[in-house]
């Protein structure tokens, strides 16, 4: 919601804030604004921003409120989205039926 300046306004309630840093050397923002992309379209409600790090050297490390949730060498490899989702819903809202993503042997 603006104000009468334009300015956003500020929520009463904190939402949380995902980062996905990315290698600039590997190419790999495409794939990072995909994902963002995904997260926002999932958590539209529950989250505050998805932002996207540009790094370098390999990184790929996705964080919910600055806990790593993801890291590409650490979780062999990339996420795929419907794990990614899991993972956000895990730390959200446990509870939370994610529709088809949950469904065996179906994808995001």
């Amino acid at each position: 919601m603006s104000d009468a300046q334009g300015e956003m306004a500020p929520t009463s309630a904190h939402r949380p804030r995902i980062a996905i840093t990315y290698c600039t050397q590997c190419q790999w923002l495409l794939r990072a604004a995909w994902m963002a992309q995904e997260l926002l379209s999932t958590f539209r409600d529950d989250i505050g921003e998805v932002a996207l790090r540009p790094g370098t050297g390999g990184v790929f490390v996705i964080e919910l409120d600055a806990e790593t949730i993801w890291e590409r060498v650490r979780d062999g490899g990339f996420p795929d989205v419907k794990s990614l989702k899991q993972r956000v819903r895990d730390r959200l809202d446990p509870g939370r039926d994610l529709g088809h993503v949950d469904r065996p042997g179906r994808g995001a």
